[in-house]
């Protein structure tokens, strides 16, 4: 099984701090390929960051139907372009945020997630509304910490900080679990569920599961309805390389 971990920003240490995780909790014989955009931002925080980001990762998607993977995963907790990509994949799309916050949801009533920036936490927000999780989310909390200062190993104070954070949300939002809501986050889930005692779930290793579930079991995206693909037309300018083909 090939299951493609796509990074939707430009910076290569969060994209292999990624797959390392990823490769930890994959069974044996699945084979994650981990790439990231071509084009676009060094990391994603904004509508601009995700809006300039999306045709690198859609021809990340492309790369991979070509290739013939059996599931992709959209590593950015904004789930940045999930929609298109399920639009233009044969195989499952995984965002995971949308991972994180279904497999949350299998073992607590209510989680908080703890981010990066408080500018992200109102696409937190937006995600929860569209996935149908708001009832089940107690509070986005921000950390102040910027995406890119997690692009390398996370620093001893990095990690004190994202640990306050989640012992804050254990305190005050009488959560049962907690979301981390950034892909940079990846490494420390493992750690902060053994200090905190509660399930602590990171998107990348909760995506990568599930991809692997929905291909074991053939399931491919539904070519009817809202995930058909795109009408072939012709895109003009620098977007004719990525028209529908």
């Amino acid at each position: 099984m090939r299951i493609q971990l796509i990074n939707p920003n430009t910076t290569t240490a969060m994209t292999e701090k990624m797959a390392v995780a990823a490769r930890e909790v994959a069974a044996a014989g699945t084979h994650i390929l981990a790439v990231q955009s071509a084009t676009g931002p060094a990391s994603i925080e904004s509508a601009t960051d995700e809006a300039m980001a999306l045709p690198g990762l859609l021809a990340q998607i492309r790369a991979g139907e070509a290739a013939g993977v059996d599931a992709h995963v959209i590593a950015c907790f904004g789930d940045p372009g999930l929609r298109a990509a399920r639009e233009t994949a044969n195989a499952p799309v995984i965002g995971i945020a949308e991972a994180a916050m279904q497999m949350a949801c299998l073992v607590s009533a209510s989680f908080s997630v703890v981010t990066t920036l408080a500018r992200t936490v109102p696409t937190a927000h937006r995600l929860l509304e569209d996935y149908g999780m708001k009832s089940r989310c107690r509070r986005v909390r921000a950390t102040g910490i910027a995406v890119l200062e997690l692009e390398a190993q996370t620093s001893d104070l990095l990690r004190q900080k994202i640990g306050d954070e989640c012992r804050r949300a254990l305190a005050e939002d009488g959560v049962g679990a907690i979301v981390l809501g950034c892909a940079g986050m990846a490494d420390l889930c493992t750690e902060l569920t053994e200090q905190l005692g509660v399930p602590v779930i990171d998107g990348v290793t909760a995506a990568v599961k599930l991809a692997e579930a929905l291909a074991a079991l053939q399931i491919r995206t539904s070519k009817r309805g809202d995930y058909a693909l795109p009408s072939i037309k012709p895109y003009a300018g620098v977007m004719a390389q990525f028209a529908p083909a």
